[in-house]
């Protein structure tokens, strides 16, 4: 940790000083952002946004590789970057930003060239994602759909030995905020005999923590679980949207397939490795009687701070709440800390047979979930598979999602004497399906 984690620092933004704002200056978070002049690298600060670029044309910050980096349409590059880089680059921004910083004076200057508010910008995916892995990290989550399955037996005999993931699908990652349309799929009703194809009647959320690689491996070389922290430039929210009913009856015996790869959002803002060095913290202990994990898996850097204090909420507005005003009705809130496997071990194992990453790959940690009811990261578990609707503030029940629904995640950083630092938001709308032409004529 260096200065830019002073607990006591405060920015001449008003905004940034707020107690309530996700982007105060010891965050400093890289998003993509269009304010109508091309996509570029911004930073989050209270309600603004940096424009890292014009910094750098202003001479108010080095030009470095890490700051020429910033006038690209993607983080890539950034994400490349070396570490020496990547913390020059946040302690130049810092200086600017800070109340009384070296910077101030010019930055104060030069306000109208370096500053948009972000209501102004429109937020993009971060980077170009040349691949996407999603994985199983909760062991709450697990057990939970387990037991929905196999009430004896929850857990398949692997869980605790080996950290489970699929592969997703990077094409239809989108931004916060783009809708998302229902899923037409393939089913089969509990009293049918034959499968049908149709719109999802069982559509869901899933609240998982993402995280990018920074600087990747060589095709053939495993990157170390002591090193694999090394390889993470950030974290996001991730919503890995599902279709319950099409997912139950195509998943075996290969997984998931059309039920995950419709669309997942993620939030625009990156909060960095080096941003969330504070909130780190021990890795979940085990449970009586679970296996250590396997030596390729183990170290005691992953053990002592492996963990990241986050804690994830999701919120509910449905169509009939937008009307009457209503606010968005929180659903879950959850614990990031209790995930079985930590980021570095997800990492770590995706590599250990040679698989090579690359910076502006994503790997989400799965459903979010704790031990209690109320933080449950999916309809799944908060409806027990529809068993258990929910009321909403309108009155209306919920089993799984309906159109018009937007579902709302926010998450956060958070440790004793320190600020909290937030992710920003992740929003997404049900949009209705689209029949094809001919279904729609056969209907008529």
């Amino acid at each position: 940790m260096n200065h830019t984690h002073d607990p006591g620092l405060r920015s001449w933004l008003e905004s940034a000083n707020d107690p309530s704002t996700d982007f105060p200056i010891q965050n400093l978070p890289f998003g993509v952002f269009d304010d109508g002049r091309g996509r570029r690298v911004g930073i989050a600060i209270g309600d603004s946004v940096l424009d890292v670029s014009a910094c750098a044309r202003a001479n108010l910050i080095e030009h470095s590789d890490a700051a020429r980096a910033c006038a690209r349409p993607t983080l890539n590059d950034l994400m490349a970057a070396d570490a020496s880089e990547l913390m020059g680059l946040r302690s130049s921004v810092s200086s600017l930003l800070a109340a009384g910083g070296t910077g101030e004076e010019a930055a104060r200057k030069s306000r109208e060239a370096i500053l948009v508010p972000i209501a102004d910008v429109t937020m993009c995916v971060p980077a170009d994602i040349g691949d996407y892995t999603d994985f199983y990290a909760s062991v709450h989550h697990a057990t939970n759909v387990g037991s929905m399955f196999r009430p004896e037996s929850p857990l398949l005999p692997n869980y605790k030995y080996v950290p489970i993931g699929y592969h997703g699908r990077a094409s239809s990652i989108v931004a916060s905020g783009t809708g998302v349309r229902r899923p037409l799929g393939q089913t089969r009703a509990a009293d049918a005999t034959e499968p049908s194809f149709g719109p999802s009647k069982m559509l869901d959320y899933e609240s998982e923590l993402g995280f990018f690689v920074g600087k990747g491996n060589s095709l053939g070389d495993a990157i170390p679980i002591d090193r694999a922290a090394d390889h993470i430039f950030g974290y996001c929210l991730v919503n890995d949207w599902s279709a319950r009913d099409i997912q139950a009856w195509e998943y075996q015996p290969l997984g998931p397939f059309l039920a995950k790869n419709f669309a997942t959002t993620v939030s625009p803002w990156v909060v960095t490795a080096e941003a969330a060095e504070p909130y780190r913290v021990q890795a979940a202990g085990r449970g009586e009687g679970d296996p250590p994990p396997l030596p390729y898996l183990s170290s005691p850097r992953d053990a002592a701070r492996g963990g990241l204090d986050a804690t994830l909420e999701v919120y509910i507005l449905s169509a009939r709440m937008r009307a009457s005003g209503v606010a968005p009705f929180r659903l879950s809130r959850a614990p990031f800390s209790l995930m079985y496997w930590t980021p570095g071990q997800m990492l770590a194992h995706h590599t250990s047979n040679g698989c090579n990453l690359k910076s502006g790959d994503l790997l989400a940690s799965g459903t979010v979930s704790g031990s209690t009811p109320d933080s449950r990261g999916c309809m799944l578990e908060l409806t027990w598979r529809g068993a258990k609707p929910l009321t909403l503030p309108t009155g209306e029940e919920r089993k799984f999602l309906e159109d018009g629904d937007e579902v709302i995640m926010k998450g956060y950083l958070h440790a004793d004497g320190c600020p909290r630092i937030g992710f920003g938001e992740c929003r997404g709308t049900i949009l209705s399906s689209i029949v094809p032409q001919d279904e729609a004529r056969e209907e008529q």
